[in-house]
């Protein structure tokens, strides 16, 4: 536009599903704007962004990556995120700071589900999209039918920008060789590494290319009286008009504009250059957005990364005012500012409102904190929770002597990424680390060991099985050592029963006529509690009650330490009289699907054992059911993985702590062999 002036640094992040073609358009984005001189690949790894180990390892994405640019004079910062749904947490710390987010998708109508759950994640933030449909050179669908998959998971209008043009390729099949622009009118024509060239209009082309144009104003209008105005008078809109309230509906979150090309050709690419300079809206909206109130100088953390030898970076998007190496901010002095690129970075002295940086050793500062000189955080500023873990493996290092180690790396590792988590099992007394899946676990692990030479071993959690009693019974024991001196005397008489479920343990002192002091009525309780930490099936016991009725003791040679043990000794005798059965956890989960797939989770449920107890309609998501269910604890392990598989990855679950449930037959007793095995092979050693 003439005598535009220049825009504020603005910031995209480019999402989308795995194999999408996001690394392939930054790629294609840096090199039209100048910033790299040849595009790598992902499967050269070559990349600016997946330079990792991780990433090379698996030839994809595990983490964001941000490189900075310039087109026409103004500075822009791109975030690749990852597309793998285990990885999502990255992205959506980078969405949360953007001022746009561009979604690449694939041509392909049975692959539009899987943009479901990151739709709905902009749509509730408010975060403004463009679609950008990839690999349009290879597509298979038309245009019409692509959007029309595409539209049945957005709840905002999707609005087409350009129309394909096709023509016969080598082979004879149709290919797409380029594109209309529909508020221009103007044909283009793709070349690999260079603009569009303009073209004539194919005369074909006419009837499409209007009826797409009706649908854009169409729509459009319904946020505009005036255009729509125009439409029912049948005025013509000027492109002026137009192109002013498309970029207004975009910024306000209302349409999806929708972009065509094929970035791994460099094709389409300048077209969205365009769009995004025109249409989006300034930092100030995303700030706005944050709940950041005025002109302070601050900066979000979208993301933490603690690296071997450059220690902590926090990734930040600076609004209100230029930020000097040096600052104080919350309190903590900033040690060194880098614009990024990839895992590279460059040492600038300041970083200006709108643009992406890097802060060194900010040791308190962690993603989604809010960073200022005033070090106050306005009541509207808000991120959203981390996504709850799916998945868990226990963690065990090869070297004893790591162990200490391996906590502190680990809580660098859930800085980096706030989706990972781990703590201690208190009932198995193992170290669980949580995650999003088997994929986010391993990269974990890889940098466990890249990044502070700290291999690990793995395996699945142990379960938290209980055991209880069905029946009653009263035992008698005595505890008698006499070895020189003073000896050692306790006898007791105790009863035992069940409770209900959910009870706990219940002791009882029913003692009369002082046949057991009343020092000693504690140090049996004691006893008996010792005793229940692992039953005759070998795992703790619960909902059982115990009461001492009757004993004997010796002046001289009675002591809490006899009547403890004579009190163990009772619970180990009369135990296996009371009919232990094992007690399994079982979870109350709620599955979320598309309803096309809600039969194949009932079959997923059941077939794990589970119990359906209620399913309907996902508040706030069209098209989805939720099924609420009782599952036991042992089935949940791997279920996540499943699931995905069923339902194109976008199916998700969210579990809790129910109830202890009995379990008996062929499952009870393999469990108990295996608990009986590993205590042997404990005592061996």
């Amino acid at each position: 536009m003439p005598g535009r002036a220049l825009a504020a640094p603005r910031c995209a992040a480019i999402v989308g599903p795995y194999l999408s073609g996001k690394t392939a358009l930054l790629e294609s984005l840096l090199f039209a704007t100048g910033a790299i001189s040849r595009k790598g690949t992902a499967k050269e790894g070559n990349t600016v962004g997946d330079s990792s180990p991780e990433a090379k390892a698996r030839k994809m994405s595990v983490e964001v990556s941000a490189a900075v640019t310039q087109y026409l004079g103004e500075t822009w910062s791109f975030l690749d995120c990852p597309g793998s749904v285990e990885l999502a947490q990255d992205a959506r710390n980078a969405l949360m700071v953007c001022d746009v987010a561009i979604v690449v998708a694939e041509p392909l109508v049975d692959k539009a589900l899987t943009l479901a759950p990151l739709f709905k994640f902009l749509d509730d933030n408010k975060i403004p999209h463009i679609l950008f449909i990839n690999k349009m050179d290879h597509a298979s669908h038309p245009a019409r039918d692509i959007m029309h998959a595409l539209q049945g998971v957005s709840s905002r209008p999707l609005v087409l920008r350009q129309v394909p043009i096709r023509a016969s390729g080598k082979n004879g099949e149709d290919e797409v060789t380029g594109y209309v622009d529909l508020i221009s009118g103007r044909a283009y024509q793709y070349h690999p590494g260079q603009e569009s060239d303009l073209i004539k209009l194919p005369e074909a082309m006419l009837p499409r290319e209007q009826e797409a144009r009706t649908a854009l104003l169409e729509t459009l209008a319904d946020f505009d009286d005036h255009l729509m105005e125009e439409l029912l008078s049948d005025a013509v809109p000027s492109k002026e008009e137009i192109y002013q309230q498309l970029s207004k509906d975009l910024a306000d979150d209302l349409i999806v504009p929708v972009l065509l090309g094929a970035a791994e050709r460099d094709a389409g690419v300048h077209r969205l250059l365009k769009a995004l300079r025109h249409d989006v809206p300034g930092p100030e909206a995303a700030a706005k957005r944050l709940g950041i109130e005025g002109n302070e100088a601050s900066a979000v953390v979208f993301k933490t990364s603690n690296q071997q030898h450059a220690g902590k970076l926090s990734y930040v998007r600076v609004f209100g005012a230029k930020i000097a190496d040096g600052a104080t901010l919350n309190g903590q002095r900033i040690s060194g500012i880098q614009k990024p690129k990839g895992h590279a970075g460059e040492k600038i002295p300041a970083a200006n409102p709108g643009e992406i940086a890097a802060f060194g050793r900010l040791d308190q500062a962690k993603t989604g904190d809010l960073l200022s000189a005033s070090g106050r955080t306005p009541p509207g500023f808000k991120w959203p929770e981390p996504m709850r873990p799916l998945f868990s493996l226990a963690v065990d290092v090869e070297n004893r002597n790591d162990e200490v180690k391996l906590t502190a790396a680990l809580a660098k590792l859930g800085e980096d990424d706030p989706s990972l988590t781990f703590g201690h099992d208190a009932d198995t007394h193992e170290l669980l680390l949580y995650g999003q899946g088997e994929v986010h676990l391993n990269v974990a692990f890889d940098r466990l060991k890249n990044r502070f030479n700290l291999p690990v071993k793995h395996r699945r959690p142990s379960i938290s099985y209980r055991e209880t009693i069905r029946g009653q019974v009263k035992q008698h024991a005595r505890f008698k050592r006499q070895s020189g001196g003073h000896g050692q005397f306790g006898d007791v008489h105790i009863e035992v029963w069940p409770l209900g479920r959910g009870t706990g343990f219940e002791f009882h002192d029913r003692v009369v006529g002082g046949s057991v002091p009343r020092t000693f009525i504690g140090s049996v309780e004691e006893g008996i509690r010792d005793y229940l930490a692992r039953g005759p099936l070998g795992f703790p016991v619960v909902d059982v009650a115990a009461s001492l009725f009757d004993g004997q003791y010796h002046s001289v040679d009675s002591s809490d330490m006899a009547f403890k043990t004579a009190a163990r000794m009772a619970m180990q005798e009369a135990m296996p009289k009371c009919g232990p059965v094992l007690l399994e956890p079982i979870f109350a989960v709620e599955v979320s699907a598309p309803n096309e797939f809600t039969a194949r989770v009932h079959n997923l449920i059941t077939g794990r054992r589970g119990q359906i107890l209620n399913f309907g309609a996902k508040d706030g998501w069209a098209g989805w059911d939720m099924v609420e269910a009782l599952l036991p604890q042992s089935e949940l392990h791997d279920m996540i993985i499943e699931l995905r598989s069923l339902t194109l990855g976008v199916g998700n679950f969210a579990y809790k702590f129910d109830h202890l449930q009995e379990l008996t037959g062929r499952l009870a007793d393999k469990v108990v062999e295996q608990r009986q095995a590993i205590g042997s092979h404990s005592a061996a050693h």
